[in-house]
């Protein structure tokens, strides 16, 4: 957790479900997954209730076998760059970034998208912005992501802040000794990640910038 009065130096976001809408696009895939990689398929009562659940829970779930998730990620990243046409940004990312950029504190994008896919939504301004990337992590891999970020840019983890929207981002925050933080506007319900206690949670792109320029301020 970052050490009170410690400056604000990097915030690492996830891209899926944090920077960009692409939760109804995954779900208009998994039939296809699913017949592809002979896991169940998701009934539409199951839609929410699986929202409320743990990326792990998820795949348990599903009962997809382990040892398939690597193969299912490169896939869905092959479909995503053929379709990024159809994923936009949320609301409020672009305006963020840009204030983030603009109190001096770096950015990194840390993803189990590839970054070619995740510059492709983003645009060239906003991908602009990022200074690093560590993309194509695993589906329970962050943790190696966030420590590669760290070391390349010498900050060290109590100066950072992790954004995303699932569990694991939290698990690899907490890993790494970065502070984390969750997102309320992504796919995965906030009752999913409430058990793990996330050190700060957003509402809005606009509770970022106002804790992230506050933080920088105090830093």
């Amino acid at each position: 957790m970052t050490e009170p009065g410690a400056p604000l130096r990097l915030v690492i976001f996830d891209f899926d479900g944090t920077l960009s809408d692409s939760g109804n696009w995954f779900l208009s895939i998994m039939d296809h997954l699913s017949d592809r990689y002979g896991f169940r398929r998701i009934h539409p009562d199951e839609i929410e209730p699986l929202r409320r659940k743990s990326t792990r829970d998820v795949i348990s779930h599903l009962a997809i076998p382990r040892w398939k998730l690597p193969f299912i990620s490169r896939y869905v990243r092959r479909l995503f760059g053929r379709n990024t046409h159809q994923v936009q940004l949320f609301e409020g990312v672009a305006d963020m970034l840009a204030a983030i950029e603009a109190a001096g504190i770096d950015i990194a994008v840390v993803t189990s998208n590839s970054e070619a896919n995740a510059r492709a939504v983003l645009g060239r301004e906003n991908a602009a912005r990022v200074r690093w990337w560590a993309c194509g992590a695993s589906l329970f891999g962050k943790a190696p992501k966030f420590r590669k970020v760290l070391k390349v840019s010498g900050i060290p983890p109590h100066e950072a802040l992790s954004i995303g929207d699932e569990t694991r981002d939290i698990d690899a925050a907490r890993a790494t000794g970065v502070r984390a933080g969750a997102v309320l506007w992504g796919y995965a319900n906030p009752e999913a990640f409430a058990h793990l206690d996330p050190d700060i949670a957003f509402a809005t792109p606009q509770a970022v910038i106002d804790h992230v320029t506050s933080a920088k301020m105090d830093g």
